[in-house]
């Protein structure tokens, strides 16, 4: 059998799967089938990219912090602007 090449994106993503099976009550072997991952890979992804989570979880937060803040900004530049062009139109 070929070896296949997996993206990130995708070993996180089947890692993710594999978390909610096991969450369910099944064991590592036959997801592991399911998967098409034999249970080695399983084990070296989770310590390779098990901690890719925590630190993504991290970073959308932050993201979302921002994005949050961003908007604020952008809607008190809006009302700003509405404002002056009300003033310079003259409509009190």
């Amino acid at each position: 059998m070929p070896k296949k090449r997996f993206s990130p994106e995708q070993i996180i993503a089947k890692l993710r799967a594999a978390e909610v099976e096991l969450a369910k009550g099944q064991k590592i072997g036959p997801i592991c089938r399911e998967l098409a991952i034999s249970e080695q890979t399983y084990y070296r992804w989770r310590r390779e990219y098990g901690g890719l989570r925590v630190d993504q979880a991290k970073r959308l937060k932050q993201l979302e912090r921002e994005n949050t803040r961003l908007k604020k900004v952008v809607a008190d530049q809006a009302l700003d602007i509405s404002i002056l062009k009300e003033v310079s139109e003259g409509n009190f």
